[in-house]
């Protein structure tokens, strides 16, 4: 408004009392045409993806996936702790003196867990960007459950035909593992393997709260420093709730992949590596907990060059280097990974007892983790994608009630 003398009033601002005050007046005189775009102080951008980043299969994705699910099966058939020792109930003797060369690569196949949680960790968060909750539950159920299912079904009946090898888990205990909560209700696992499913399951609920929230670039990265200080901090605590929840096992290798994802969406920064770099330092105390604790057969430094050539080949993942990597097997090759690690441990070594006197050895690990391989194609083709469309309908139908009660 102009003033007595006809001249504009200085701006006011409100005050808590209710009275209005003078703006101090600019430190010089204003252009012709009022304010300039160029006068404004610069607003921050909002990160915006990567053209071309978005929407697209990562096939090289499908590749690692499958690689690592097959060394964890060579390791579980030639390269663990178990196996090497002499008179062993799978091998008879040292698997070390019946496949010298094939024990020693064997022996670091257990990477391949981690190298599972770091690509849980991309794949997740690729997936449930712009989900709500209800999309990611739906989604987490049909990719989880039915092969599950079928590998705990598969599973105790191998273990109950050909017994003397794994330990027959009764009918209730069997019937709790369908739940996937067992080791939250301390009943054993049907396959020994089962136990990364935890560290899974304890993940999606955490990250459920980012989806929840809406997922953006800001709240993945705070979600990745608040999840690592808290797992940093758990076993220092000593508080066993603390520990459940933050899960500092396998942590760093989810977070190393929240931010490997965030590196392919909207590029690197310095923040993205710093999160990374962490990881990578984390991870490798955990590698070195876990040989010293479980495995005794591989070295750490051994442990580490694998890993962080994986990590390297997620970064060229991340950054678009393998874009050039296709093909409609990988999408089927990635498919089977989950089936094969379900069914391949307990089942494939009770067989293995009772047929390492009739083959050559490698030919007998080559033949049953080929056989495991049809086996997974099968339940991928036959229980998976019915059931998880089955599921999907059923679960849609229910949440659509829900939501109209």
């Amino acid at each position: 408004m102009p003033g007595p003398d006809g001249r504009p009033s200085p701006p006011v601002r409100p005050v808590l009392n209710g009275s209005r005050q003078p703006l101090p007046p600019p430190a010089g005189p204003l252009p012709a045409g009022g304010v300039t775009t160029a006068d404004r102080p610069p607003v921050p951008r909002r990160h915006a993806a990567v053209p071309g980043r978005t929407g697209r299969r990562l096939y090289a994705i499908d590749a690692i996936r499958l690689a690592a699910a097959l060394m964890v099966a060579v390791h579980h058939y030639a390269g663990t702790a178990r196996m090497n020792r002499p008179g062993n109930v799978v091998w008879g003797r040292p698997v070390s003196e019946i496949m010298p060369t094939v024990f020693r690569f064997a022996s670091y196949g257990w990477i391949g867990v981690e190298i599972f949680f770091v690509i849980s960790g991309f794949v997740i968060c690729m997936s449930c960007w712009d989900r709500t909750p209800r999309q990611f539950f739906v989604s987490r159920v049909m990719r989880l459950y039915p092969a599950y299912w079928c590998g705990v079904v598969i599973t105790t009946c191998v273990v109950a035909a050909l017994p003397g090898v794994w330990e027959r888990l009764r009918l209730r205990e069997v019937l709790i593992n369908l739940t996937m909560l067992q080791s939250g209700s301390g009943v054993p696992n049907v396959d020994g393997v089962y136990w990364t499913l935890w560290s899974e399951l304890r993940f999606y609920l955490l990250f459920l709260i980012v989806v929840a929230t809406g997922t953006t670039y800001r709240k993945v990265v705070l979600f990745c420093c608040g999840w690592g200080a808290v797992a940093m901090l758990a076993p220092v605590s000593k508080s066993p709730l603390l520990i459940l929840v933050a899960d500092p096992e396998g942590a760093w290798f989810f977070i190393a992949g929240l931010a490997l994802y965030l590196m392919h969406r909207f590029g690197q920064d310095l923040l993205l590596w710093a999160v990374l770099v962490l990881s990578w330092l984390m991870g490798q105390a955990e590698l070195g907990h876990r040989i010293d604790t479980v495995e005794h057969v591989s070295s750490w430094r051994g442990s580490m060059v694998i890993f962080t050539g994986f990590l390297l080949l997620m970064v060229a993942v991340a950054l678009g280097l393998t874009d050039r990597v296709r093909g409609r097997w990988l999408v089927t090759a990635g498919a089977l990974t989950y089936p094969l690690y379900l069914t391949h441990y307990a089942a494939g070594t009770t067989l293995i007892s009772r047929l390492h006197d009739t083959l050559d050895p490698r030919a007998l690990v080559l033949t049953v983790i080929a056989g495991f391989l049809l086996l997974s194609h099968l339940i991928h083709r036959c229980v998976e994608r019915p059931t998880a469309r089955l599921l999907k309908r059923g679960l849609n139908n229910s949440f659509a009630r829900f939501r109209g009660a």
